[in-house]
């Protein structure tokens, strides 16, 4: 760990150095407190008094200046009320003089489990969100993109995802993350194009305190809390040329500096960056880096628009309503139903604005119905317009319709015969709820084949 021991007693420091610790050692609390604003340490070791300050009223500053660094107090001074005093401020522990190299080195050993503690909480609740988000496709353009995404997601490989906006190329950048060996770090996402032009070195890299007006505590920067995890870029053709610049240094030697800081941090990021642009025209328009546009490229997905996956229609609509469904903690079986006209209607809707629109529409009628079915009523306007019998023209709507229809049948019947024609086994499989199996049934009108086929 990083360890920051604000004593003046040389032989402590050599006990940590030679344990792996990377160690800076001050006399006082007045250097101690320039540190802090500047640089980032796991672990404070702090005499409760010295002659320049108070070791206490130091950790209470830090604290004030959202650096969550752990305490460790080593003093001659130590009292039932002092001790009291340092854990209630948030001190980790308080260790008596004289003290020995092997008393601290357990000492840290304790902060390194607790610390680790607190990392696997945090990566368990992102596995479980991750595990949420992540849909595996079935439209024939989608698995492509699929095999992709398994084939890159083991690697440390850059990837460019380009696509429409709102075809879901976060969730491809969060699936590659997933299912990646990265996966326990973090993912973090930036908007490119939502920070404002003299911000943008300050967010990516970090600053430290006074670097600039304003910036009243250090902060660290969007690629140090990626480190181990992974960066997703979003909008990157957003980013100005200066700034394109500085990323393309980081990413090709691997470390970066915090504004104000003499010293470079090394980082170990993955970047994944998307656009809705082509970059290659923005890069023969002098308006985007060839060497970035390459080092970004070295793996590229193409995610095709909504319109281009029908297949992928129903799976959609049930993992967008899922997730909804699950977001308070209900079981995804309360998806609600969905009447089949509503279906249809979104079925043939051409979605321009992509899997975004997808999860407004569903989002609209939930909030507009009852929440336990989806009616055409409760769908927008533009979307209900289109349903069949509606009287508004879509294009080859019914041979989709058609189409559809004859690729349900067949996928019930499927999962029926592989039930022996269990129709709750096969309802659980289709994961569909048992009174929508029987109204399938008789809406497909697929009675006459059940009982040929039993």
């Amino acid at each position: 760990m990083h360890v920051l021991i604000v004593d003046d007693e040389p032989a402590l420091r050599e006990v940590l150095t030679g344990a792996g610790h990377t160690v800076e050692q001050v006399a006082g609390v007045g250097a101690a407190r320039a540190l802090l604003a500047h640089g980032e340490f796991d672990v404070v070791l702090s005499d409760m008094r010295m002659p320049d300050g108070d070791g206490l009223e130091l950790l209470r500053e830090t604290r004030r200046g959202g650096n969550d660094a752990t305490f460790v107090f080593i003093t001659a001074f130590g009292s039932v009320e002092s001790a009291v005093d340092a854990l209630r401020a948030g001190a980790f522990d308080i260790v008596s003089k004289p003290v020995s190299g092997e008393e601290v080195l357990h000492r840290l050993n304790q902060i390194a489990a607790v610390r680790g503690l607190r990392q696997e909480n945090r990566v368990l609740r992102q596995a479980v969100t991750e595990s949420r988000r992540i849909y595996r496709f079935t439209a024939p353009g989608m698995l492509a993109v699929d095999r992709l995404v398994t084939k890159v997601a083991p690697t440390d490989s850059t990837v460019l995802i380009t696509g429409e906006s709102g075809t879901g190329k976060t969730l491809i950048a969060r699936s590659i993350h997933a299912q990646s060996e990265r996966c326990s770090g973090a993912f973090v996402t930036v908007k490119c194009g939502a920070i404002p032009e003299t911000l943008l070195e300050a967010e990516f890299f970090g600053h430290t305190k006074g670097a600039f007006t304003g910036a009243d505590r250090p902060r660290r920067g969007l690629f140090a809390q990626a480190d181990h995890g992974t960066l997703f870029l979003d909008e990157v053709s957003e980013l100005p040329l200066s700034m394109q610049t500085k990323l393309l240094h980081a990413i090709e030697e691997k470390e970066v500096r915090a504004l104000g800081s003499d010293q470079a941090r090394p980082i170990d990021v993955r970047v994944i960056a998307a656009t809705n642009r082509d970059l290659q025209a923005m890069v023969r328009e002098g308006r985007f880096r060839e060497d970035l546009f390459f080092r970004l490229g070295v793996f590229h997905i193409h995610v095709p628009p909504l319109r281009e996956r029908a297949a992928d229609l129903r799976g959609l609509i049930r993992y967008i309503l899922g997730g909804a469904a699950g977001a308070d903690g209900a079981a995804v079986d309360a998806v609600p139903e969905i009447e089949v006209a509503a279906e249809e209607a979104l079925l043939v809707y051409p979605w321009p604005g992509n899997v975004r629109e997808l999860e407004n529409v569903l989002s609209h009628a939930q909030i507009v119905g009852d929440g336990g079915r989806i009616t055409l009523a409760d769908l927008p306007a533009e979307v209900a317009r289109v349903a069949p019998g509606s009287g508004v023209s879509v294009t080859s709507a019914g041979t989709l319709r058609s189409r559809l229809r004859r690729f349900e049948s067949e996928v019930i019947l499927r999962a029926l015969e592989e039930a022996d024609g269990d129709r709750r086994i096969a309802a659980q499989r289709l994961g569909i709820g048992l009174s929508s199996l029987y109204r399938k049934i008789e809406e497909l009108d697929i009675r006459e084949r059940l009982r040929a086929a039993h």
